[in-house]
Parts: C-alpha cells; structure tokens; sequence
C-alpha cells in the first residue's frame, strides 16, 4: 500500500508583507498557510463518510450516506440527476454545508469540511461539471493566473504547465486562445488546471460528458495514470462504461440514498444475470400465454414496446425466441448500465 501524508498546516507571515512563492503557500487575506507534507505510513482512507445528511427547504437531497474511499483507488459515485451525487460532491470541498449532526463524519485525509475547508482545498484538484476557462486568455495564460492562487513562484509554474500540457497531450496549443479550442481540449484542459497544485484528491464531475470515445478514452488513460502516481480520484459521471473502466469501486445512488456499493464486477456477479436478450415489438399479454412467463431461468423486464429477457443461459434465451417465432432479437452481456437501471427504475423522475 502507497504511503500517505500527515498535513501539519501554519500560519507564515514575512517580515516585508509580500507573498512567499513556492509549491504550497497559498494566500489567505493577511495570512499565508504552508502545507506541509510528511510521508507517514498510516491510515490508508482518503475519504470517511458516515451518516451524511443534506436538506435543501423540505427536500432532502442527501439522507444517511455511508461510504469509503481508499488511497489511490478511483471511486464513483452513479445515479439519475437529482440522486445527490454532486452534492455530496461540493460537501467534501467544503463548498456545501451538510445537515448538522452529532454523528456525522466527514474526514478528506483526516481534515473535515466544516471546520477545515481551505486545507482540503489545498489538497485537492477540482473538475467541475462545466469548463470555466477564460476564453479570452491563451491556455498557458490560463494556467499561470491560476497557480497564483496556490501561490507557485513564475519559474515553478511555468515548469509545471509544460508538464501538465504534455500529460494532457495539449502541448502545442500552449499559446491558442481557449475560444478557438475544441470542447475536448477544454475539459483536458480543465484536468491539467485541477493539477496544478499536486493534489492528493481529483474531484471530477461528470468529466467526460459530451466528449467524443477518443477524448473520452484518452482521459480514462489519463485517470488512470494518475492513480498509478499515487493520486485519489472521486468522480461522478452518467457514463456506465466509463464507470467500469476505471472505478475501483463505486457506490449507485437514487433520491439521496445509497443503493449499491461495490467493484463494478462484484455488483454485476452478485446482482444481475449473466446474459440479456433485448426483443422490441412483444406485448406483456403475448408473453403471458407462453410457458416462460413463470420460469426461473428466465427474467423478464417490460419498458415500454422493449422486453428484456435475462438469464444465466443463453440457451434458455434462444429457446424463448424459438418458441414465440421471434428472430429480431439482440442477445448480449449484462452490464452496469442494467443494473442501473434495475435498481434506480427505468421511468424518470420529476428531476429529469
């Protein structure tokens, strides 16, 4: 297991009133806080959450959220809009306040939110849902102006752009305007801006939405990469593969609450059929006055005009459509995207 920090935070103040530069110093008003970093052997969680609660009027966006997140994993958190995931989000960052209770715990590498918002911020890399570059700015201006507020020296961010640049694959676009950059280049963009300050913690919402299967793998790569650098990652996204390509585990969220939790395999062995036959056009009333209506080797799910049929045998599954004379049918794997859907339903909510 990668060995972790112990985070001693102080105030500085120097003698002449200016700012200190150098990787950590981050202006505060009058204040300058260091962080420091010690390699420690100790507590491998990153991040603690128990019995979260989060209330917006008389909605509860957030009701008793458990969960874990180990160092150096990537983990999601799934569910239809309005589930609570970005809000729980914004609650780690300390840029929401949860509910008050006595027996909430809420711990970013042993600092809480809500007494210690600005130590998790300067731990952390955050990816909002929507870019939020200058556009009028070039990249490499965009990425200097924000290592000022970490308070990095010129010569030490101008080093770190031109690494993140290359990481990101952006390295010829340092001087283009970020209105003439695709919307692809923009959200790596925004990942290399979130890097900035060597975080412990990325915080992504939603990162790849809209993007094209190039853009979206190659930031996967990237995600990837930086758990290999010892980097935790806690990401939200609408994107089933996307969440089991690269989360190590993942919780499935709906109305507030926690549905699932688990590695993305270990849900779908324990929860889901191995198989699901998609047959468009049958009626649930066809389906009755068949034999298979009440068989245990099959399951049947109805949306819409779309049966779906799932079962552990695709035997099973071919016999079914031999028998009904159906052959437009489609039979393929389950994945985390049915599962989804079974636990938070197929209708939508008022929310979407």
């Amino acid at each position: 297991m990668i060995s972790f920090y112990n985070i001693v935070i102080r105030s500085i103040e120097k003698d002449d009133g200016g700012l200190s530069t150098g990787p950590g110093f981050i202006a505060t008003g009058e204040e300058r806080l260091f962080v420091y970093f010690m390699e420690a052997g100790m507590d491998d969680i990153a991040v603690r959450v128990e019995k979260l609660n989060k209330s917006y009027g008389k909605i509860q966006a957030i009701k008793q959220l458990d969960f874990q997140v180990a160092a150096s994993e990537c983990f999601g958190l799934l569910g239809p809009n309005g589930a609570g995931k970005t809000t729980a989000m914004k609650i780690l960052y300390g840029k929401a306040r949860p509910d008050p209770g006595a027996d909430t715990v809420i711990s970013v590498f042993g600092f809480d939110p809500r007494q210690q918002s600005l130590a998790i911020k300067a731990l952390s890399g955050i990816v909002p849902q929507q870019d939020n570059l200058d556009t009028q700015l070039s990249v490499n201006d965009n990425l200097l102006i924000y290592s000022k507020f970490y308070g990095i020296s010129t010569k030490d961010a101008k080093k770190r752009i031109g690494e993140l640049l290359d990481f990101v694959e952006l390295q010829d676009k340092a001087l283009v305007k970020i209105k003439e950059l695709s919307g692809g280049m923009q959200r790596r963009l925004t990942i290399a801006r979130a890097l900035l300050n060597n975080p412990k913690l990325l915080i992504l919402d939603e990162p790849t939405t809209g993007l094209d299967p190039q853009v979206r793998h190659l930031i996967w790569n990237k995600l990837r990469d930086l758990k290999t650098m010892g980097v935790t990652v806690l990401l939200t996204t609408h994107y089933m593969e996307e969440a089991f390509q690269i989360c190590d585990r993942l919780i499935i969220m709906d109305k507030g609450k926690k549905i699932l939790e688990g590695h993305p395999r270990s849900l779908l062995s324990e929860h889901l059929e191995l198989f699901v036959m998609e047959i468009y056009g049958i009626s649930e009333m066809h389906l009755q006055s068949s034999p298979f209506e009440d068989t245990k080797d099959i399951r049947f799910e109805f949306f819409q005009e779309t049966l779906f049929a799932y079962s552990n045998d695709t035997n099973a599954l071919t016999s079914f459509a031999d028998f009904m004379q159906i052959t437009d049918y489609h039979v393929r794997q389950s994945n985390l995207e049915d599962l989804f859907l079974r636990v938070t339903g197929r209708s939508l909510s008022e929310l979407q």
